[in-house]
């Protein structure tokens, strides 16, 4: 494609030079009114778009009454095959839950699998568990649509070709021979991390047979806090944040609410604290340093752009300022903000904490931790302890990446298995990892899908999924996870501990008698008990006393070009989740952009080179380069740019081949994640991204995502200050829901709580059946997810803020959609819902039309007619798979009130509303989503709906909606301490 004309800038800031009071946008095409910006809009909205004259109009509508009718008389044939026998324990429509864990980059992540008729089909948080609390991440929930993905290996592969275990078993003992006579020499193992205990044991039989064995650990974006630890501490210990305790957290370069396999332990405590603040319970601050945006830079109350020279010589001011050591020269704000943060952080003492990312230099994090020494916070809002993950076997530490090449470079492999990881691809380009496995004697890859690592290897062994093997380890905050199968393998696949046992001439071995070995300690009441649960209780990390050493903090000079900072993809991380269709498609928190990556590049740099979002650019830094598409990120550092990692996948899979480009180009063994010394060049042509920001467009007179000072939020609302056409509070609730007594619905966000995670998005998805449409669809504007998550801003390009909106249907009172359809396929139920009746709708899309929210969506094909019968057995039984030419929405996921209400009637008893929830209320890891009846004052609902910060969304319209939202609370530094040269994100 051509190159476009770039957006004016000059334009932008001249209609923000204008307006008098916030400014909320959602992207620099709509600040610009790009023309392509204003025709895509016409295209979204019927209502601006050409209209019908009379006659036709009539004409459609008679067409459109006349098959409805035949639509509403006619039902779907169905084929019914009935149990011969009954088996034990299922009965058909009934839930089921099971406590399991599925891993993450080495972390258990713990939750309960719900199965109908022994089949998995949903993942939630185990609400036992103290690290998640019933909430999942949006990685976790997609790990069941893994689990019947039909790219997943299904048998082994001999050189690519199809194999048996037999066939394997029968070479492997040949190498087991020579094993045996060498005691190992020349046989090495790679592993992904891992936090099992079973695992290791079997490591550690490996080393008691093969003593000359080397062992090598291998996680792509672990960071480096183990060296943190090792440089501050004289040893490696594993970092706890009690962000539930920091009434002041200050974080450079780190990401603590992104996406990761301790996102949902860092949110959840996070959560914690803002609640407690929101209810005068101290304060809950939060203060960026970063050179990208990121979900914790959204929420902060103070955010500072700064690149990493700037933050380097912040840091070490700011360890001079507290430490007693020498400062660097710095500018006056920087010295202002120095002074003012040094301030902050003293007052706070013992209830503050910085943190500084995994994935920067060790120097840095020694620093920080060698700063919460000194005020007072180690053992309050930060504590260590023994390493989490497995760093030694049998007292045999784990060689790192570099040391295998070194021993590949230096022709000591002669066997090379790698268990559960891909560095062919993973690994950084100057490893030349696949050319050294091609000259290798014998190669053994094991793993879920046939990769790039697979492809390159002798043999390739299918391992099972998590949720069908006993499996165990331990989840973020150190507690010891069982993961039980919830199914049997779908295909010939075993599991890791398995695969080793195997390896040693034990081909019988059980991951259940494995399991049960490791954990002999635990009496069969305590095992049940543990199984039960997921977990074993009593079994936290102890503690470990520590005091941090004095740190040299080398300055770091900025280089000439760009820094160039790589970052897992917040969906599909390092790649290993690229072939999940809901991730693909899912926005991304910031960018909205789906089913790729891109370089991101600050709005005044691409101002300056005439770029604009899709342009092809080179980065090169050396020698290694990438080619790819640029997406403009408000609020980014202009000397920096950032990639994401994951994507430009050779094998794997139908969904993740052919996506974006590799960044492993740019990686080098000793500098992995961030680059320096870069150069970026325009290229010709455009890439179409799948940019879903200006989707779905509301028009409100204000600001849809509000803020309160946090004085003014605690005082209850007057009737005055409410709209002239809604009625006064009422002093207390209603006596009843409905005339007949029903539960009157209605769901409340708490905007102060939302990270916009779209850990909600992709629980809905699971739920409710929502089909992935693809790249080119998803570009046109027919993304089918039920919930959106908007991402607005505030203020200038360069330095913007940051505003998340959860967006669901409505539920009006008022509800113009229901006006609108000519065939009553959308009506008012008697407990408020706006219900769907699927076989009415005749795909007028006139609902859509009417609706101001734009939470509609329409099934222009058939998404789901040519899915494979392995992906069809993870749908929700409970609810409807829509058609080609049907209208669907959220349904406040009523096939859980109706379970609720046929519990309720067969105790003869209420609807228990205070533990119903929908699906994205349960998974929500910071509680921003509440539900409930409105009727009732222990719902949850009524006293909240009653504060200043309450409002519904475009309420002008007098839409009467039954889903309000709680403005976010505005906090910071006192006014006279506020840093100067910051920006607020």
């Amino acid at each position: 494609m051509s190159r476009r004309d770039p957006l004016d800038f000059a334009a932008i800031g001249r209609r923000l030079a204008e307006e008098r009071g916030p400014t909320y946008w959602r992207s620099l095409e709509e600040l610009a009114e790009d023309p392509s910006f204003v025709t895509f809009c016409e295209a979204e909205f019927p209502s601006v778009a050409p209209q019908l004259d009379r006659r036709r109009f009539l004409q459609l509508m008679g067409a459109s009454l006349a098959f409805g009718g035949l639509a509403a008389c006619g039902k779907a044939p169905e084929t019914a095959v009935p149990y011969v026998e009954q088996p034990e324990l299922i009965v058909p429509g009934e839930t089921r839950l099971y406590a399991t864990a599925v891993d993450f980059a080495g972390y258990l992540q713990p939750v309960l699998g719900r199965t109908q008729a022994g089949r998995p089909t949903k993942l939630e948080g185990n609400s036992d568990h103290p690290a998640c609390r019933g909430a999942a991440s949006a990685i976790t929930q997609a790990a069941i649509l893994q689990l019947y993905d039909p790219d997943r290996s299904q048998a082994p592969r001999y050189k690519g070709r199809d194999a048996s275990w037999e066939a394997f078993l029968g070479e492997a003992a040949g190498w087991r021979e020579r094993w045996d006579a060498s005691a190992g020499q020349g046989l090495h193992l790679l592993l992904g991390a891992s936090s099992s205990p079973t695992l290791a044991r079997e490591l550690e039989r490996w080393l008691a047979r093969w003593p000359q064995a080397r062992l090598y650990r291998f996680e792509p974006y672990e960071g480096r806090h183990y060296a943190a630890a090792e440089q501050a501490f004289g040893r490696p210990l594993e970092r706890h944040l009690h962000l539930e305790k920091a009434e002041l957290l200050l974080c450079f370069e780190d990401d603590l609410l992104g996406s990761g396999p301790q996102q949902v332990l860092h949110a959840s405590r996070w959560g914690e604290r803002r609640r407690a603040a929101a209810e005068g319970r101290g304060q809950a601050l939060l203060i960026a340093v970063e050179s990208c945006p990121s979900l914790t830079g959204a929420k902060a109350s103070e955010r500072r752009i700064a690149n990493g020279a700037e933050q380097n010589r912040l840091l070490r001011a700011l360890l001079a300022e507290i430490d007693d050591g020498p400062a660097p020269e710095l500018a006056a704000d920087e010295q202002h903000w120095v002074r003012r943060m040094a301030a902050a952080l003293r007052a706070h003492a013992g209830r503050c904490l910085v943190s500084a990312g995994a994935r920067s230099d060790a120097a840095p994090q020694a620093a920080v931790y060698r700063l919460n020494d000194r005020l007072g916070n180690l053992g309050h809002t930060l504590s260590f302890s023994a390493p989490l993950q497995q760093l030694e076997i049998g007292g045999q530490p784990l060689g790192d990446l570099g040391q295998l090449c070194a021993a590949l470079s230096a022709g000591e492999v002669q066997s090379l298995l790698a268990l559960d990881c891909n560095p062919a691809y993973q690994a950084p380009a100057e490893a030349a990892f696949a050319a050294a496995l091609e000259a290798l004697p014998w190669c053994l890859h094991a793993g879920q899908y046939y990769d790039e690592t697979a492809s390159h290897s002798h043999w390739h062994l299918p391992l099972s999924h998590p949720l069908e093997a006993w499996h165990d380890g331990l989840a973020a905050d150190g507690t010891p996870c069982l993961g039980q199968p919830l199914i049997e393998p779908l295909h010939a696949t075993r599991s890791a501990s398995e695969l080793l046992a195997l390896l040693r001439g034990e081909p019988t071995a059980d991951s259940h008698a494995q399991l049960r070995e490791t954990w002999q300690s635990l009496d069969e009441a305590a095992w049940r008990a543990a199984l039960e649960r997921g977990f074993i209780e009593g079994r936290q990390p102890t503690p470990v006393a520590v005091s941090a050493a004095p740190v040299a903090l080398p300055a770091v000079e900025a280089p000439g070009g760009y820094e160039v900072l790589i970052r897992p993809d917040e969906a599909i991380w390092d790649g290993r989740f690229a072939n999940l269709g809901w991730l693909q498609e899912l926005p991304r928190p910031l960018s909205k952009l789906t089913w790729s990556n891109a370089v991101a590049i600050a709005p005044r740099q691409a101002e300056r080179l005439g770029l604009r979002n899709g342009d092809r650019v080179r980065v090169e830094v050396d020698g290694g380069a990438i080619e790819g598409a640029v997406i403009l990120a408000p609020g980014q550092h202009p000397d920096v740019l950032e990639v994401r990692a994951g994507y430009g996948r050779r094998r794997m899979g139908r969904v993740a081949v052919g996506q974006g480009f590799d960044v492993t180009p740019l990686r080098r063994l000793a500098e992995p994640w961030r680059r320096e010394g870069a150069r970026l060049a325009p290229l010709d042509g455009t890439v179409p991204l799948a940019i879903t920001q200006m989707h779905h467009s509301m028009k409100a007179e204000q600001a849809p995502a509000r803020r309160l000072p946090r004085e003014v939020a605690r005082q209850p609302a007057t009737a005055a200050e409410q709209p002239s056409f809604y009625p006064a509070t009422p002093a207390a609730p209603p006596p009843a829901g409905g005339p007949l007594g029903e539960p009157r619905w209605g769901m409340l966000i708490d905007l102060d709580q939302c990270i916009g995670c779209n850990a909600c998005v992709v629980a809905c998805q699971a739920e409710n059946n929502v089909p992935v449409v693809g790249a080119e669809q998803v570009a046109a504007g027919r993304a089918m997810h039920w919930l959106r998550v908007d991402h607005y801003y505030e203020g200038s390009p360069e330095a913007p803020r940051s505003s998340f909106l959860p967006v669901p249907c409505m539920h009006c009172e008022h509800a113009p959609c229901e006006m609108g359809c000519p065939v009553n396929a959308t009506v008012h139920g008697p407990e408020g819902l706006n219900q769907m009746v699927y076989n009415r709708c005749i795909g007028t899309r006139t609902c859509a039309s009417y609706c101001p929210y734009k939470v509609r969506r329409f099934n222009w094909f058939d998404w789901t007619g040519d899915d494979p019968p392995l992906l069809q057995a993870q749908r929700n039984p409970n609810v409807t798979v829509r058609g080609r030419g049907v209208m669907e929405k959220c349904t406040y996921c009523v096939q859980r009130i109706s379970e609720a209400r046929i519990d309720a009637r067969m105790g003869d008893r209420p609807i228990a509303s205070q533990t119903l929830q929908t699906a994205c209320q349960q998974t929500c890891p910071t509680q921003a989503i509440v539900f409930g009846d409105l009727s009732r004052a222990d719902s949850g609902l009524h006293y909240q709906r009653e504060t200043r910060r309450h409002y519904a969304l475009l309420e002008e319209l007098n839409t009467r909606p039954r889903t309000t939202y709680l403005a976010a609370l505005e906090d910071g530094l006192p006014a006279d301490e506020t840093p100067e040269g910051r920006s607020d994100g």
